[in-house]
């Protein structure tokens, strides 16, 4: 799309990275993922498909209907995460629950540890959702604009996370430094170090723009707040 370094756009990078890992590490990304990851931090309801002995518990899945945007169950799509995909991919795919989810991240906002399990350094967790644009600009400076699933105003990208730069460029209420990502089916998680908190939204409803939860539920969670 464009030389190294010199612009940032929504793409296949982390799925490469996974398979980077797979070569290293001489196994399936979702083999190494459970054994350095899931299985230390008790997630037990995590993998890249949901398999037939929890079926029952997989939530539907939604999409809006073209004709007068009303939700419809999407079941046929919702599916999907019942088969083993042909390929573990780096940057989605993965089946998970609310609590399993909340592990992960309460992970990163104890720098890495949780539960008295570490999995990454402190400071390999703040290098990572350090702003990495040159000249720390953000998104709408440096990014194409394609579809992502951050804001572009006042959001920077650190190494598979945005990262919001200046709440007021972003027009939502919330803290600079705070980061974190989202799903196609409007989930999303952000871990805030300044004030200390992690939240999320497990949200089925497919495409991620079809209505703004997440500026909405940001705001909503720093309305709550009171110094």
């Amino acid at each position: 799309m464009f030389q190294p370094g010199t612009e940032w756009a929504y793409s296949m990078s982390i799925d490469v990275l996974g398979r980077v890992v797979e070569i290293l590490s001489g196994m399936t990304l979702g083999e190494f993922m459970k054994k350095r990851i899931f299985d230390p931090l008790s997630m037990t309801d995590t993998a890249f498909h949901c398999s037939a002995d929890k079926a029952d518990r997989l939530a539907a899945l939604y999409i809006p209907n073209p004709a007068d945007k009303k939700i419809l169950r999407n079941d046929a799509g919702g599916a999907g995460a019942l088969n083993e995909p042909k390929a573990h991919l780096g940057g989605g795919g993965l089946v998970s629950t609310t609590s399993d989810y909340l592990k992960f991240a309460e992970m990163l906002r104890g720098g890495g540890e949780y539960n008295g399990t570490r999995i990454l350094s402190n400071r390999t967790v703040a290098f990572m959702a350090s702003n990495h644009l040159p000249n720390n600009a953000d998104l709408t400076e440096y990014g194409r604009p394609l579809f992502a699933e951050t804001a572009f105003d006042g959001v920077g990208f650190g190494l598979s996370v945005s990262v919001t730069l200046d709440p007021v460029k972003a027009k939502v209420p919330g803290s600079a430094g705070d980061y974190g990502w989202g799903g196609a089916a409007s989930t999303n998680f952000t871990v805030d170090p300044k004030e200390d908190l992690v939240y999320m939204i497990m949200t089925q409803l497919m495409p991620s723009s079809t209505w703004p939860l997440r500026p909405q539920l940001k705001q909503l969670v720093h309305q709550a707040l009171v110094d």
